[in-house]
């Protein structure tokens, strides 16, 4: 992985290519590299760095009309330039990009190794270029033949593109496990890992299922599977910026243009989505019968990250609103724990792109056994969108910063409509439900209020930025926002961060608790405040800073700093006090001179197991 992007046509291809991997950029990477058929011959590009650098190094020289491009984050090999995509066969005829990982790539490798088959990079990747040259060591073998030969050996999950200099008018692509998005345009065709990069030059695409092929010419698309039947397609639209596309504005960076959009996206999130004159939430997206909502006994919500630990706040808001047994679990381990899968459990999947292949995975195992996904994703027409049975959007708008924000408040609003929507067919009274609805309405402006603690959170950051360790407490309501706000700061400061239950701290983290070692508390005004400020008085008799995140002043001698921000209904305060914990993870890591909106190791939307 992360990023694809192809063009055949009649324009010079390294001007959209280039294009469409900055809109890619979002996604997370460490290399970036093109490969541009000319003549009978492949030009080739990469580099260690961003495509800024990329751009810098191309010759002004290229200028062929078919062309594949991709910006790799690692994971066979490190960051190098032999490492970096496009990969080539040993005589420069093929090139291939390529997301996923090839699960028996070593064995592969082994095999061509034997056939004194030179190897130039550590990647799993660089075995399908080998491949298909080797393949095509035929002549009457042409690339589609050569691609579908090929895929028949592989074992893993593959995006790829891949063109061949002696047929240099087409770019074949396969998906399996990873995306593949076709566009359609007048003369000419495109493909990418996702429809961003083709916003700008074409308004209809088609997307690959598993197990499909497809050649592109400048012509148009023929689709197959690898048996070499005919797959129909029916173009989707595809919606988005055409120029100037999403920037950061007057901000910084993108993740704080996105914290700073929340109250805007929170709006969004709920417009159209309260009733109350039955004081239930509409969810229109959700596909069930009311008597089908009522069948189910107890919820699952499945995601991954910052997913997974707004899946357990949503848990939580399930149990307490609509009175159903309710859990979250990491997806990525979800499958590989033969779990018990029930057709009277409700699955939730969470995901903001839609993408992430863990999640994906999940839902495949759910809906194979025949149980019914419901998914909550920020992408429309995404692969976790597509493969489920029904539906929310989050409406969060563009997310480029990897690191979640705005998409994770998103998230927890949509689960508080659904604990809504699920308690009032159950024993949630009328009153109730007002009253979470009234609430829910309230919170865009109560999240305008929370920016008014950022100057303290940006204080506090420069304060603690030398730490080399932070623990987080939260109870109940507060847990899955500790462990939030602990990932949030591990993954934009690179500071380690744990978060504990405050209950759990005399069971065992206490140990850590020293002067060098902060923590962060949050503690709301609900019923286990006195509880929450005896934790707190743990923490400080054994000489540890503490910060709170209060709804209220706080007596000095159990905090050394308090930061007061607004309340609303105790179920729904897990929203609110995220925001801070958000602003805190930035400017520690502005403090500390990190790149914010990409993180080292990390990436947007996670394609590969």
């Amino acid at each position: 992985m992360c990023g694809i992007v192809g063009y055949v046509g009649r324009r010079p291809a390294l001007p959209i290519l280039l294009d469409g991997l900055s809109r890619l950029e979002y996604r997370g990477y460490d290399s970036a590299g093109v490969a541009v058929a000319e003549g009978s011959t492949l030009r080739v590009c990469k580099t260690v760095g961003r495509v800024g650098d990329l751009e810098s190094i191309v010759p002004d020289d290229v200028t062929g009309s078919v062309g594949i491009a991709h910006t790799r984050w690692a994971t066979h090999g490190r960051p190098t330039h032999a490492n970096a995509h496009p990969h080539t066969d040993a005589a420069g005829r093929v090139a291939i990009v390529h997301n996923g990982i090839i699960e028996n790539g070593d064995e592969l490798r082994e095999k061509l190794e034997a056939q004194d088959v030179v190897f130039s990079s550590d990647t799993d990747s660089e075995v399908l270029a080998h491949l298909f040259a080797w393949e095509l060591r035929n002549e009457e073998v042409g690339l589609e033949q050569a691609v579908r030969r090929t895929l028949t050996m592989l074992q893993g999950s593959y995006g790829l593109a891949a063109i061949d200099a002696v047929q240099p008018d087409r770019i074949v692509v396969a998906a399996n496990g990873s995306p593949v998005v076709i566009g359609l345009g007048n003369g000419e065709s495109f493909v990418a890992s996702g429809h961003s990069a083709l916003v700008p030059f074409c308004r209809k695409v088609i997307r690959l299922v598993d197990g499909e092929i497809a050649v592109l010419r400048a012509e148009g698309v023929r689709t197959f599977s690898t048996d070499g039947t005919e797959a129909f397609k029916v173009p989707t639209s595809i919606e988005g910026e055409e120029s100037g596309g999403y920037h950061s504005d007057n901000h910084r960076h993108f993740m704080h243009k996105e914290i700073h959009d929340q109250p805007q996206s929170i709006l969004r999130a709920i417009e159209g989505r309260i009733d109350l004159r039955s004081n239930t939430a509409i969810l229109q997206g959700i596909n069930l019968t009311q008597r089908e909502v009522r069948s189910f006994q107890r919820v699952k919500i499945l995601g991954c990250g910052s997913a997974y630990y707004a899946g357990q706040i949503g848990a939580g808001l399930i149990e307490e609103l609509a009175r159903m047994p309710a859990d979250a679990e990491p997806a990525s381990e979800f499958r590989y724990r033969k779990p018990v899968i029930e057709p009277s459990t409700l699955y939730v999947a969470v995901s903001q792109s839609g993408e992430t292949v863990d999640t994906l995975k999940a839902v495949g195992e759910v809906r194979r056994q025949g149980s019914f996904v419901l998914s909550l994703v920020n992408v429309a027409g995404s692969a976790i969108d597509r493969e489920s049975d029904g539906r929310l959007y989050l409406h969060a708008g563009p997310e480029v910063s990897v690191a979640a924000t705005k998409s994770f408040t998103s998230m927890e609003v949509l689960f508080a409509l659904l604990a809504v929507y699920l308690g009032r067919m159950r024993a949630l009274s009328a009153s109730e439900g007002a009253r979470i609805l009234k609430a829910l309405t309230d919170l865009p402006a109560k999240a305008e209020q929370v920016m008014q603690c950022e100057d303290e959170m940006a204080a506090l950051a420069e304060v603690y930025a030398k730490c080399s360790s932070l623990l987080f407490v939260g109870r109940v309501r507060g847990w899955p926002v500790a462990r939030e706000g602990a990932q949030k700061l591990k993954e934009v400061s690179y500071i380690h961060a744990e978060a504990y239950q405050s209950s759990e701290l005399k069971h065992g983290p206490l140990a850590l608790v020293s002067p060098e070692v902060p923590t962060l508390a949050l503690v709301p005004d609900d019923e286990l405040l006195d509880k929450n400020l005896a934790t707190l008085a743990e923490i400080r008799a054994r000489n540890g800073p503490v910060i709170a995140l209060a709804h209220r002043p706080i007596r000095s001698d159990l905090a050394d700093h308090v930061v007061v921000i607004p309340n609303s209904e105790r179920e729904l305060d897990a929203i609110l006090l995220t925001i801070p914990l958000q602003m805190f993870a930035y400017y520690t890591a502005l403090a500390r001179g990190n790149e914010v909106d990409r993180p080292r190791n990390l990436a947007k939307s996670v394609t590969v197991e």
